[in-house]
């Protein structure tokens, strides 16, 4: 047949309401490089419920415009109709994305957003439900999994969100992209907390000294500003026993229980850098924003000292509220943020460690890498 006689017999089948005849001769007239009308077609498929035959004609105008919501929409109501619901998640899902190049989507688009949403939503429950009964019948409790396999877990059935490594000055590669680590994986934990009490006796004699505490996000002379809300706010306060490297006598000599804790601790040595220890103050309506550290060959470690309710810390997928005494520990190059949403200041010490996965050898590379660094400008 030529081109225009199966353009002929294509349109009387249309007239007819022949939706399976006209697939048929859709596909010829395409080889012959003609558009047919594929929504057409699959619209009268549906309506005389061939729906294999809808769905080939819609899969048809997806090959030749992926973007068609249309087409898109049709498959996925298709596909929810068949139960087929992982089929009919991944029409949603490329819907959804195909929605949000639109500037302005009409209000049946708008509807269908909600419908799609709620669907996959929806799905998610049933996904993890399956999965969890799946592992229930194989004998295994998910509870009682590592922290990796739950985690795994959550990822897969969408109940969080991957957060990776992200430092903004150096990335050391090869370690595990693993926001919290556990106190009883560092045998000197015990000794810090010991002094948890002594520590915060100490600190009542300096608390209310304005002088003690300055703005931990402050600009340096001769540089940009940093973009942080907290820019110079004293909300965010530190009172440095470490800064760069140098002990900070003013404020160290009046708390000594807090320096023999840290004697406790191997923290990094690091010329114009390292030992970092502070006293972090955040005081009530404060909400340290989420951001990445600049490094992730190190741990920041916290001892709370003074917390009120209201207090928490979110370190990639994972919020954790502080209790006095208890320490934690994160790697700061992942996504973390903290607030007080309490009605008194928070107030915990801070300090840093190196990643316990580098080697020795690779930390005194390192500690000679990161002095260059900072000497950059006395060099260059």
């Amino acid at each position: 047949m030529s081109h225009q006689s199966i353009q002929q017999e294509l349109q009387n089948c249309l007239n007819k309401g022949a939706g399976r005849e006209a697939l048929s001769l859709a596909k010829d007239l395409a080889a012959f490089g003609g558009t047919p009308p594929w929504m057409v077609i699959a619209k009268l498929c549906n309506s005389s419920g061939h729906h294999i035959e809808e769905e080939d004609a819609l899969m048809h105008r997806l090959k030749e415009q992926r973007s068609d919501l249309g087409a898109i929409s049709a498959l996925a109501e298709l596909k929810r109709k068949q139960d087929d619901r992982r089929a009919a998640e991944s029409f949603y899902q490329l819907g959804l994305g195909t929605v949000a190049q639109m500037p302005n989507p009409p209000q049946a688009v708008i509807n269908w957003i909600s419908r799609a949403q709620d669907y996959l939503k929806e799905g998610k429950d049933v996904y993890s439900n399956h999965v969890l009964d799946h592992l229930s019948k194989s004998g295994i409790d998910l509870a009682k999994t590592s922290p990796q396999v739950q985690e795994a877990f959550t990822l897969l059935t969408g109940q969080s969100e991957l957060f990776l490594q992200q430092p903004n000055m150096f990335f050391f590669p090869g370690l595990p992209h693993r926001a919290w680590f556990e106190r009883k994986e560092f045998d000197w934990v015990e000794e810090v907390e010991s002094y948890t009490e002594a520590i915060v006796d100490e600190l009542s004699d300096i608390i209310g000294n304005a002088n003690s505490f300055e703005p931990y996000v402050q600009g340096q002379p001769g540089r940009p500003s940093p973009n942080n809300p907290l820019l110079d706010d004293p909300s965010w306060g530190a009172g440095y026993l470490w800064k760069s490297g140098e002990r900070q006598d003013a404020l160290a000599d009046k708390v000594p229980s807090a320096m023999k804790a840290l004697e406790a601790v191997d923290m990094p040595l690091i010329t114009d850098r390292a030992p970092m220890a502070l006293f972090s103050r955040l005081k009530p309506d404060t909400h340290i924003k989420p951001h990445h550290g600049a490094l992730n060959t190190r741990l920041i470690c916290h001892l709370p000292l003074i917390v009120p309710e209201g207090c928490a810390l979110r370190v990639g997928a994972e919020t954790r509220s502080w209790e006095t005494g208890k320490m934690f520990f994160f790697d700061d190059s992942i996504e973390h943020e903290a607030w007080n949403r309490g009605t008194a200041d928070r107030t915990i010490l801070l300090f840093e460690i190196w990643r316990p996965e580098i080697s020795l050898e690779d930390r005194e590379a390192l500690t000679i890498l990161f002095g260059a660094i900072s000497n950059f400008n006395d060099t260059a």
